[in-house]
């Protein structure tokens, strides 16, 4: 079948992770996404590692599948031409240069917005196009202590820990697909381009939803609170004698499961247990009466019992455990590519499965360049003569 976005034709001009993030996403769904990248360095992340695999970065293989990749520098004379030539048969131009950057170079939204009314201009930046701190360079791990996700990740006893991955720059460019797709809807009915501004800050906040409502609710401030959760009990991580456990008790009825199983029924009959409110009062012996409960069993046992009754649980597992997983393989959210560099490389699947016009990763990441000549000739017409004429001024790389 089709995929959905097939037709739609993206000028990529971001590079690092938010702005890549958003456009594998749209490539994964059918978009032709023209990556655009400098002629020397490329991308940032094709330099970011070890580990490099034929030369690639691993980094950059994770996040750019299913693109084309054209060489341009778009501050020289000849590159500028190519740019606006590509500009005026895209759909969709995603950038994430901090406010003002494209500006300056006559790249802006007011004026391609006004040269080409159907036009979807999706930025993402650290703090936004509007507000005091617009001009302010954004970066994950700002995003994530002044978004306040720092501040509540970690053990009460420790600092602050960001995130294992940058979910600052993913999440901002989740809500930038999100925004691209719902300006594709409006331009649908009104026939005209709309600007999508997405910040990494604002992304962050979104992601606070519960702990931002206790606040507001309270006026507390929610703190490290370790794995357990502040309104829900049991929900935490537990030693057991193969690893850690994850038990997550939503519900009175899975607690009394959760008593059976231990074989101690009249945990169940406590008053300082008896239903969610009491447990997450009384968390602290809670806590202590089932890690003495798990410390000597095996973490599979219990799993399955656990799993059996309806108990939701799970280990705590390596990535290298998770990639191994055999629902992920059957949901192929593990796929093999091959690389023209690289060889046979493994990369993520797409998470979002639609049953009639499904999503594919169907091209490999790029190389720098690869793409370069092939798009000169078939999308802009240009001729062997004046494609060789950019190569030698350093507008190009092919």
């Amino acid at each position: 079948m089709t995929p959905p976005l097939a037709g739609l034709t993206i000028l990529d001009l971001s590079r690092v992770l938010s702005g890549p993030y958003c456009t594998m996403l749209a490539a994964d769904m059918g978009a032709r996404v023209i990556k655009i990248e400098h002629p020397v360095h490329g991308d940032d992340t094709r330099a970011w590692g070890p580990p490099f695999i034929g030369g690639e970065s691993a980094y950059f293989l994770s996040i750019n599948r299913n693109k084309e990749s054209v060489a341009v520098d778009f501050k020289t004379p000849g590159g500028r031409a190519v740019i606006d030539a590509l500009v005026a048969k895209a759909d969709v131009l995603v950038e994430n240069f901090r406010p003002g950057t494209l500006e300056r170079l006559g790249l802006g939204v007011e004026t391609l917005s006004r040269l080409y009314p159907r036009l979807i201009y999706v930025s993402i930046s650290g703090f936004g196009h509007t507000g005091p701190r617009r001009h302010e360079a954004g970066y994950d791990a700002v995003a994530q202590a002044e978004g306040g996700l720092m501040s509540i990740t970690g053990t009460s006893d420790g600092s602050p820990v960001r995130v294992g991955v940058a979910v600052a720059d993913i999440v901002a460019g989740m809500f930038a697909f999100q925004g691209l797709l719902l300006a594709l809807i409006a331009r649908a009915t009104s026939g005209r381009g709309q600007h999508v501004d997405v910040s990494l800050l604002d992304s962050v906040v979104a992601l606070l939803t519960y702990q931002a409502g206790r606040h507001f609710a309270t006026g507390d401030v929610p703190t490290r609170t370790g794995n357990r959760h502040m309104t829900i009990a049991p929900y935490d991580t537990y030693d057991t004698a193969g690893g850690a456990l994850v038990l997550a008790v939503g519900n009175d009825s899975q607690w009394q499961r959760l008593c059976h199983i231990l074989g101690r029924p009249e945990l169940a009959l406590d008053s300082r247990f008896l239903n969610n409110a009491d447990r997450v009062q009384h968390y602290d012996a809670l806590r202590g009466i089932l890690q003495d409960a798990f410390a000597n069993t095996s973490l599979d046992v219990l799993i399955a019992a656990l799993k059996h009754e309806g108990v939701p649980c799970g280990a705590v597992r390596s990535i290298d455990e998770v990639l191994r997983d055999p629902q992920l393989l059957a949901r192929k959210m593990i796929e093999r590519v091959e690389h023209e560099t690289a060889g046979a490389i493994q990369i993520l699947g797409t998470p979002t499965k639609l049953s009639e016009t499904p999503g594919r990763v169907a091209a490999p990441p790029p190389t720098l360049g690869q793409h370069t000549r092939a798009v000169l000739e078939r999308d802009l017409q240009l001729e062997t003569s004046e494609i060789e004429k950019l190569v030698e001024a350093g507008a190009v790389r092919v």
